[in-house]
């Protein structure tokens, strides 16, 4: 089952359940994915694109709650957060710590780092072997710490 397949079902179910946030966030998800497949001028998206969306739809939520946090608005915030619990659901599952800095430690001897210049090629390494299972600003401040 495609990973679109997968959203398609779980907005049937969700429909079917009466969940009005969940249906909502689900169809929110659905709508960017169709401005992606348009942007492309592709029939079907990869599961890596796909992803990719689902990823990029969970950052803006996960700002977004910040932001209104900081703003003094913590209804808009706890909106937020439930969708982006919805979103979360379907990215896999997030690195450990541990997992994570082992993950860092292994980009960092890959691409034979000495120094803080070589950022971006431990990056580069470390986002590939993370494939979306970690954001990009925790990996960078990992990075950023664990390089001499």
């Amino acid at each position: 089952m495609t990973l679109t397949e997968k959203i398609s079902a779980e907005l049937k179910a969700s429909m079917m359940a009466k969940d009005a946030e969940r249906t909502g966030t689900l169809r929110m998800l659905k709508s960017a994915i169709g401005y992606v497949q348009i942007e492309k001028k592709v029939d079907a998206l990869s599961d890596a694109d796909v992803l990719a969306v689902v990823q990029k739809e969970a950052k803006k939520r996960r700002d977004s709650s910040e932001e209104f946090e900081k703003g003094g608005r913590p209804e808009l915030a706890a909106k937020e957060r439930g969708e982006l619990k919805v979103l979360e659901e379907l990215l896999p599952k997030q690195l450990t710590p541990e997992e994570t800095e082992a993950l860092v430690m292994a980009a960092i001897a890959e691409a034979g780092a000495t120094s803080k210049k070589d950022m971006g090629a431990v990056m580069k390494i470390a986002q590939a072997k993370a494939a979306g299972r970690i954001d990009g600003r925790s990996l960078s401040t990992l990075v950023n710490k664990l390089l001499p």
